[in-house]
């Protein structure tokens, strides 16, 4: 007899009814991602530095028919993030997703960065996920009932790069210590932790970088299989799936999002 059931098959991909937690969600990422849970039927919990955006976003979800709320923090600070979850638990008992989409970059060469330059990006990339997910976890377990992280990192996490000493050393540490979090985590607690690692999307940032006439913009397309730069919905479905049943069997890994990038 083969062993697997429908009802696993039919709804292994689903995020119905569950909290899923967004950090940064006033990003590019962050608030595609925020979307994407509540139209999948997830409660969307959104969080981020400024009010003003974070309650447009509210709105807008809410307009939709939505169920979201949002929680102003900074994730670099432990007593914020403390408050984050516990405003979270107040608002819908509990926390079952966990997306972290923020971060932060100031790129320059290691004869010109700070000290101080280099600790803030550090900080912002890498402790700011360290104190999330620690936070985040604690609840989790308390729960009893497992859960889900993923981590937005970067393909620069695997390859140096002129200029990026801190944003490259930042996003190494997150996915290692993703892989580490999954070893404390997955097997004693069912909570599965994952990260992605995109290139370039777009971003207001990175607007300048799409320009089919520029350099830049070829230069990336001949390490670019798929032949595009990404869009933040190109990683939509990477992340309901390992939000979901369907990745139940994954944990620790960093996933390559790159269209390629690692392939040429």
């Amino acid at each position: 007899m083969v062993n697997v059931e429908k009802s696993f098959v039919n709804n292994m991909f689903s995020v119905e009814g569950k909290v899923a937690m967004v950090t940064g969600a006033t990003g590019a990422l962050g608030c595609v991602l925020a979307k994407a849970y509540g139209y999948a039927g997830a409660k969307v919990f959104m969080t981020g530095r400024n009010e003003k955006k974070l309650q447009a976003l509210q709105d807008e979800f809410e307009a939709e028919g939505i169920d979201c709320a949002f929680f102003v923090a900074d994730p670099q600070v432990e007593d914020d993030v403390k408050a984050l979850v516990a405003a979270c638990v107040a608002k819908y008992g509990e926390v079952n997703i966990l997306a972290i989409c923020h971060g932060y970059n100031k790129p320059a060469n290691i004869l010109d960065q700070s000290v101080e330059d280099w600790q803030f990006i550090m900080d912002a990339d890498c402790k700011s996920v360290y104190i999330v997910c620690k936070y985040v976890a604690e609840q989790m377990v308390a729960q009893g009932k497992g859960g889900k992280m993923i981590v937005v990192t970067s393909q620069r996490s695997k390859r140096g790069m002129a200029g990026y000493t801190g944003y490259c050393t930042s996003k190494g540490g997150a996915d290692l210590m993703v892989s580490s979090m999954a070893c404390d985590l997955t097997a004693k607690y069912g909570i599965n932790v994952n990260s992605l690692c995109p290139t370039v999307f777009r971003s207001d940032l990175t607007e300048w970088m799409f320009d089919p006439d520029s350099e830049v913009y070829k230069n990336f397309l001949k390490r670019e299989p798929i032949g595009r730069l990404a869009e933040p919905s190109d990683f939509v479905g990477f992340a309901l799936f390992l939000s979901s049943e369907a990745s139940a069997f994954m944990t620790g890994a960093n996933y390559d999002c790159s269209g390629g990038y690692l392939t040429c």
